[in-house]
């Protein structure tokens, strides 16, 4: 863990919280409080119309097979209007539970059935009435030739960004050492098939990895890929033995087309990409001179899907002093020192920052969203700190959950600005379960919504940044305007509404509301935030 920050910037962050408490951007209203069913958990906020919103709850008994639960609430006054088990049974017959998934107005229930005698997996799709009963018309989409019997195979799921085409995908047999293959259907939103492929990737499998897929509402469809040098397809610790290779399927699949996004100087670490509604793709990520855990600046190309042309690239070095707003004095002297050699080994660079949101511009131009997220690994046998091979005792896990960085991307690649909002969050063998934050984008501000220290708002006798670890906890609101500007309001104590936020399943559901959940000791509520 970090201790020392700057202390004008420590400073200037206190104040801000001082100085913005009676201006809260936002007002929250908490719902009745509910008591959680045993052994179940929320899993997700489905989606909403203009009346109701709509949740997954799971439940897991003592067999494998997990019960599911879909709820419906009120937008205005958040009361539970009906909750209801999903049924997996068909014909006498028990299915897997995928997803409940809503596509512009509708909600289908996504399960798969392993046919043993057959050797085949089977993926359905079944629509809810508004009644929330399920509609018997199974709509098949997807089916899996099994390699073995123990290996059921994946199917997955992506939606367009306009709900209006769908893409089911899974992986087909092939020899080890070939190139992996894959089947591709894409539907419309009722799931009427438009389109269907296999294909064969351009490299063996033990050589690249799929890390994301997209469609876009013409129904063609992407995957962004790694490409590995060292014939070992994971990434090693550190080491850059990688690089990212986009790959495009127009026309039905008919038209396909490889590009290649690295550079010889510079190694992109983290990458994702959209398409836009202007035929294009862009690409954006970060960029390291020395390590795959720590990023120096960005990365952006725009490309022209039907010239494939690559209109602009771009690899943007972050400022000094945002990359150093950390550290110590005596840390960014010597920072400084080698930037003056041209020392790349012991330049400054951020350090375990993971890409979590790509934001289109309507210029073409983007914002970039990054937390930074670490693991810790101990031994309880040894002192906090203590790394001991084969020591007694426990393993014990610390998630660690900091700052928040939002980079604006001109359509050219610059930097327009970076920000960087202080968080520390650090909690223990939990999965981070209250920890990371929630986002909405709300005409040109961004807000986020996270647990934080109640100390951090002038609460405490120190200057220092206090840890959220589940404990003191209070709701944090941090708006950055369109300059990159940012201000951190203290939004509600947590200790108030005896429950403690979770952010990861926090969801906007209007252009000026968010819903807010939050648990405790089997007890939930939901809260609205309108901005």
């Amino acid at each position: 863990m970090r201790k020392f920050c700057l202390l004008v910037v420590v400073f200037c962050w206190f104040t801000t919280q001082n100085n913005a408490q009676d201006v809260v951007p936002a007002e929250i209203k908490w719902g009745d409080e509910y008591k959680e069913p045993s052994k179940s958990a929320l899993s997700k906020i489905i989606g909403s119309d203009d009346q109701y919103f709509y949740t997954l709850r799971v439940k897991f008994g003592l067999q494998a097979q997990q019960e599911v639960y879909i709820e419906k609430y009120t937008l205005d006054g958040l009361k539970l209007k009906e909750a209801k088990a999903v049924s997996l049974k068909f014909e006498k017959r028990l299915r897997t539970f995928h997803e409940l998934l809503k596509v512009n107005d509708a909600i289908y229930l996504i399960t798969s059935y392993l046919n043993k005698a057959k050797k085949k997996n089977y993926l359905f799709a079944q629509k809810f009435k508004s009644n929330l009963e399920i509609s018997d018309n199974l709509i098949k989409i997807g089916e899996m030739d099994l390699r073995n019997i123990s290996r059921e195979g994946v199917f997955d799921i992506e939606i367009s960004k306009d709900s209006s085409k769908i893409l089911v995908y899974h992986d087909l047999p092939f020899k080890r050492g070939e190139s992996e293959k894959l089947a591709l259907k894409v539907y419309d939103d009722e799931f009427n098939e438009l389109w269907d492929k296999e294909i064969s990737l351009p490299y063996p499998d033990d050589k690249f990895r799929i890390e994301e897929y997209r469609i876009s509402k013409e129904g063609d469809v992407f995957l962004l890929g790694v490409k590995f040098y060292d014939g070992v397809n994971i990434r090693r610790r550190g080491t850059p033995n990688y690089e990212y290779v986009l790959l495009t399927y127009m026309e039905e699949g008919i038209k396909s087309k490889e590009y290649t996004l690295k550079d010889p100087t510079r190694f992109i670490t983290d990458l994702t990409f959209e398409p836009t509604q202007k035929g294009e793709i862009v690409c954006s990520g970060f960029y390291s001179e020395k390590s795959a855990y720590t990023i120096k600046g960005t990365y952006f190309s725009r490309i022209n899907i039907l010239t494939e042309e690559v209109i602009a690239k771009n690899f943007k070095q972050f400022d000094f002093d945002f990359v150093t707003i950390n550290y110590s004095n005596a840390k960014k002297n010597r920072a400084e020192k080698a930037a003056s050699r041209n020392d790349k080994r012991k330049e400054a660079e951020l350090y375990r920052y993971a890409l979590d949101d790509l934001v289109l511009r309507s210029d073409g131009g983007a914002l970039l969203i990054a937390e930074q997220y670490f693991v810790e690994e101990y031994y309880t046998g040894g002192a906090m700190g203590t790394r001991i091979s084969n020591g007694p005792g426990d393993r014990m896990y610390v998630y660690n959950y900091n700052d928040i960085i939002v980079v604006n991307i001109n359509p050219d690649g610059s930097i327009a600005w970076s920000t960087l909002i202080p968080k520390r969050q650090v909690t223990v063998n939990d999965g981070g379960y209250f920890s990371s934050y929630s986002k909405a984008i709300v005409s040109d501000k961004i807000y986020f919504v996270y647990n934080d220290n109640r100390r951090n708002f002038g609460l405490g006798s120190s200057n220092e940044i206090h840890n959220f670890d589940g404990r003191q906890s209070m709701i944090a609101l941090t708006e950055v305007n369109k300059s990159g500007e940012f201000r951190t309001y203290p939004l509600f104590d947590n200790r108030e509404a005896e429950i403690l936020t979770r952010p990861k399943v926090c969801e906007q559901v209007g252009k000026k509301q968010m819903l807010i959940y939050g648990e405790l000791n089997r007890k939930f509520k939901f809260a609205s935030l309108n901005f």
